[in-house]
């Protein structure tokens, strides 16, 4: 089975150098451990630095109570699951669902603008725990209003404390102490990326990462599976540790070369030749390798600060590491009988409604003609009973998937707005990485022929 999944026609022969962004793409993390310790780490913080009521030092982190591409209305406390247009489909009031009616008195029509600075993106495996304890304090205020801030501050609370444990050594010292926990040693990524190398592909890291920390994870994670007196540093082409993206793809940041024994850092003179770097700007690596920006093919987990961004200011092509996507396809796969079924069913459905509206109108346009009122009624039961044949149907397939929100990648018909930008920016996209180096390194990725609307019907 491929695992390599196409958006835009990818040559891998052409292809001369790939990026790689190290956390959760080039080193993989066991998601729900780290999330769990990030959102107790959260907790601390709180009552620590915020003077939050210890009561929430109680809360549990649940794993599937978020998703990646939710995004957060911090002024009504709400978490929205939308769709590509923009449009809500789903809606959480801290853990309670909100009704489809509420929903549409809350937000009538209006599309949400992910520019508002009251909108948050859950956008990667990092805000899981984020979503998750936003969701609980939201609850928590609700049931002791004066004991907390309300949900906007929740939600700035909440960006501090995480922003400070990343900085600091609150999440990276206990990654450090039981390294075994947090991270997963693949050594098929290793075997791939030889492979790659063999045919001449540069690899290199850029990673937003500190040096002491990168190191750390390159030490555990890499060098195990590399020829004896080997390290990361001889295996890969250039390491860019702290490169503030997404601002790299954009900015003129200046580079700093880094002392591996000291992990003192030395501004840059002239051009970048390997080694490892801090900081930095994609224009001058692209020009100082002598490339064509479609030369360079990065890879990284982040939609924004890794795909987007660089899609719109730099020319390199791009991939997205989309860990979710394992359980998502398996799912799809036991889905395939119970979506046949329910197509089944909505065949004969549909005629019955169609039928109904024919009578309906002919009744209106003839002055009313009894005799429709009684067919009428005969194929709205018939309708129904089709109904009630799809409804288990439905509940059996969404049990397949997340109990919360679904699908990843889908609202029913519907593509999530967190889908449509993996199709509109990524090249490619799979589930880890070590599939993308399963192919072989001259794979000539080509997508399919799309149908629009109108060609569905002659050529679907």
């Amino acid at each position: 089975m491929n695992n390599v999944f196409v958006n835009r026609t990818l040559n891998m022969k052409r292809i001369t150098h790939i990026g790689l962004d190290m956390d959760h793409t080039l080193v993989r993390y066991k998601s729900k451990n780290f999330e769990e310790l990030a959102h107790t780490v959260m907790c601390r913080k709180l009552v620590q630095d915020k003077a939050y009521p210890k009561q929430i030092l109680d809360l549990r982190f649940d794993w599937k109570r978020a998703i990646r591409g939710l995004v957060i209305d911090q002024e009504r406390g709400n978490i929205l699951k939308i769709s590509r247009y923009m449009a809500i489909r789903q809606s959480y009031h801290g853990l309670e669902p909100i009704p489809y009616r509420d929903q549409n008195r809350i937000y009538k029509s209006v599309y949400v603008d992910l520019g508002d600075p009251g909108i948050d993106k859950i956008e990667t495996s990092f805000s899981i725990s984020y979503a998750n304890l936003y969701a609980q304090l939201v609850d928590l205020k609700d049931k002791h209003p004066d004991q907390y801030p309300d949900y906007k501050q929740l939600a700035a609370d909440l960006n501090k404390v995480l922003d400070s444990a990343h900085r600091n050594d609150s999440l990276k010292g206990e990654v450090r102490k039981n390294l075994s926990h947090y991270i997963i040693k693949d050594r098929d990524i290793v075997k791939g990326m030889r492979r790659y190398k063999q045919h001449g592909k540069k690899i290199f890291i850029i990673t937003n990462s500190d040096f002491n920390y990168s190191k750390l994870l390159l030490d555990y994670a890499i060098n195990p599976f590399l020829k004896k007196n080997e390290t990361w540093e001889d295996f890969f082409e250039f390491v860019i540790v702290d490169s503030r993206k997404p601002r790299f793809f954009y900015g003129k940041d200046q580079f700093e070369k880094i002392d591996t024994k000291t992990g003192k850092a030395t501004l840059l003179e002239g051009p970048v030749v390997p080694g490892v770097y801090q900081h930095g700007n994609a224009n001058k690596l692209t020009e100082d390798l002598g490339l064509d920006p479609h030369e360079i093919l990065y890879i990284g987990d982040h939609i924004y600060g890794d795909i987007v961004r660089l899609k719109k200011e730099c020319g390199w092509r791009t991939a997205l590491v989309v860990e979710e996507l394992d359980a998502e396809v398996a799912a799809l796969e036991k889905a395939k009988v119970l979506e046949e079924k329910i197509e089944a069913l909505m065949s004969k459905k549909v005629p019955l409604e169609k039928k109904i509206d024919e009578l309906i109108s002919e009744s209106i346009e003839t002055d009313g003609r009894k005799d429709n009122e009684s067919k009428i009624e005969k194929l709205i039961i018939k309708s129904k009973e089709i109904d009630k044949k799809i409804s288990p149907q439905i509940r059996s397939l969404q049990k397949l998937f997340n109990p919360y929100w679904g699908e990843v990648m889908r609202l029913g018909m519907e593509e999530t707005y967190f889908s449509h930008h993996v199709e509109r920016h990524a090249c490619v996209y799979f589930a880890r990485l070590s599939y993308l180096f399963d192919m072989s390194p001259r794979t000539y990725f080509r997508t399919y022929r799309r149908l629009m609307a109108h060609e569905r019907g002659i050529r679907g």
